[in-house]
């Protein structure tokens, strides 16, 4: 999908939340987008392998996995060209440049081939993000269409908080309300009827008493 398809509408939204918020994103999120680290260590990805993400935003994330597998190369979709014009600041800085490339697109519609020059990745993965993006359940689907066979798709993302008191959840998801993020309540079920479906296998857990949960699905070789 090329820039001038994109939905203009969730495109101007997320460009105007994070037009400000993107210099200051990573100092503030990291006390709550929980598990995100996590996510990282468990790619495991593969001398030589390929790496997307979807939703990359400041490039927080693909940073420290670039650095994590020096071997690989990575690419990153974020539909906000605010947040990208950061993430490829700090990809500069840090020499990453010749290893990581990004792109403006919409996770739920994209064309990796034409982006990238890539069609089919070894890792997927998608860090808070789904709960940002309307009709999310297309971005699980575009993730698993994008996997090289013997490839997995890896989620981290809030939980239900159904661990933690009344009040914490309702103050919670009242902050998440401010910048467009609502908690998907069936993201597990989705990625399970995902994974059966294309007959891949599917692991999830729960993090810090429901707060998050991480969830892999691996497709066939």
């Amino acid at each position: 999908m090329s820039t001038t398809e994109l939905p203009a509408s969730h495109a101007e939204l997320m460009d105007g939340v994070y037009r400000w918020q993107r210099h200051i994103y990573d100092l503030t999120r990291k006390y709550y987008l929980l598990g995100r680290d996590r996510l990282i260590s468990g790619l495991d990805v593969p001398p030589g392998g390929t790496v997307l993400e979807l939703g990359c935003g400041t490039g927080r994330n693909i940073i420290l996995a670039a650095r994590r597998y020096p071997e690989a190369r990575f690419f990153g979709l974020d539909i906000s060209a605010e947040m990208l014009e950061t993430a490829e600041a700090a990809i500069g800085r840090e020499g990453l440049s010749g290893r990581v490339a990004l792109a403006r697109g919409d996770a739920t519609d994209f064309d990796a081939g034409t982006l990238f020059g890539v069609a089919r990745f070894d890792r997927v993965f998608v860090s808070y993000s789904l709960s940002m993006i309307p009709g999310w359940e297309k971005t699980i689907s575009e993730a698993l269409a994008a996997l090289a066979p013997g490839g997995s798709l890896h989620v981290v993302d809030f939980g239900q908080q159904e661990g933690l008191p009344r009040w914490f959840r309702a103050l919670l998801r009242g902050w998440l309300k401010k910048f467009h993020v609502t908690p998907r309540e069936s993201l597990r079920e989705v990625l399970e009827s995902e994974s059966r479906r294309t007959g891949a296998s599917f692991h999830s857990r729960t993090l810090y008493r429901g707060y998050a949960w991480l969830g892999v699905i691996g497709a066939a070789k």
